[in-house]
């Protein structure tokens, strides 16, 4: 069964607040990060699929929507991996072998964008590709 547009709107926030993490757990968010992850937004997610959210844009516009909020308020990141893996336990079948590795690319990009993968984005990265493998 096809998720509806409420979910993938969630899901794609989730995203957002995911890789707003990964570019912020240096306690920077970088103009390199944001570009990285608009450009990969725009070449990689928008394709994916076909929803939209309330407004009739496409859901994985949730993606930097949520980012840039989280930037312009700096917020907490410590709770987002929690999150995520509670909503992964629900929506497991959206998290399909090719979202995994297209989330891990987008983590990775956004943490390479800028002078290469610091030790925190490394662990971070670690601890989601942890989270994406584990089959619970």
């Amino acid at each position: 069964m096809k998720p509806s547009d409420k979910t993938m709107v969630h899901f794609y926030q989730q995203l957002g607040k995911l890789f707003y993490s990964i570019a912020a757990v240096d306690k920077t968010v970088r103009e390199e990060e944001i570009k990285q992850l608009k450009k990969i937004v725009q070449q990689e997610w928008l394709p994916l699929e076909n929803t939209f959210d309330v407004f009739g844009s496409d859901s994985a516009y949730q993606i930097e929507i949520v980012f840039d909020w989280l930037a312009e308020n700096d917020c907490d990141f410590k709770q987002i991996l929690p999150d995520l893996k509670i909503f992964r336990s629900v929506h497991t079948s959206l998290f399909t072998p090719q979202v995994n590795a297209l989330i891990i690319k987008t983590a990775k990009a956004i943490a390479s964008s800028f002078a290469g993968k610091n030790k925190s984005e490394h662990v971070l990265i670690g601890q989601l590709n942890a989270l994406l493998e584990n089959q619970q």
